[in-house]
């Protein structure tokens, strides 16, 4: 029988090692644009997402949106759209992506609560689903097609 991780990169997946933060979230090294963050693999949330004082650093160019985002904790925020971007996770990579800015203080506050380390932004179901992702826990890695 062989292991998920062999029959993965059989099926031509790319893994990455997650690290678990002291919130018990996974947290990964992720390339907007080619610009290096640190991101939460949240299979919770619909869209991918960045906080708007990080849109410099990663090169976004955005516009005002009329979605407002929720989740965790926080309802009704405003939010900013940029398309066309490129994102790299370990060494998938797809480009055409869009992505969501909007403050995420209050989980940066969270994290930092816990003493965590604080993210630039959140990995969604859209890039786990465009991804084809399987999560393995037991290894913490990601693996994306």
């Amino acid at each position: 029988m062989s292991s998920l991780k062999s029959f993965l990169l059989d099926k031509k997946y790319k893994a990455l090692k997650m690290n678990s933060t002291e919130t018990n979230h996974f947290e990964c090294k992720v390339l907007i644009n080619d610009v290096e963050g640190s991101f939460i693999i949240d299979t919770g949330a619909s869209s991918s997402c960045i906080d708007f004082c990080y849109a410099e650093h990663f090169n976004l160019f955005s516009e005002d949106s009329n979605i407002r985002a929720a989740g965790a904790g926080a309802t009704n925020m405003l939010t900013k759209t940029s398309t066309r971007n490129k994102v790299s996770i370990g060494k998938w990579t797809k480009k055409k992506v869009d992505l969501i800015l909007f403050d995420l203080s209050h989980v940066n506050k969270a994290l930092s609560d816990h003493d965590a380390e604080l993210v630039h932004g959140i990995i969604g179901a859209d890039i786990l689903k465009r991804g084809k992702a399987v999560i393995d826990y037991k290894t913490s890695r990601l693996y994306l097609k």
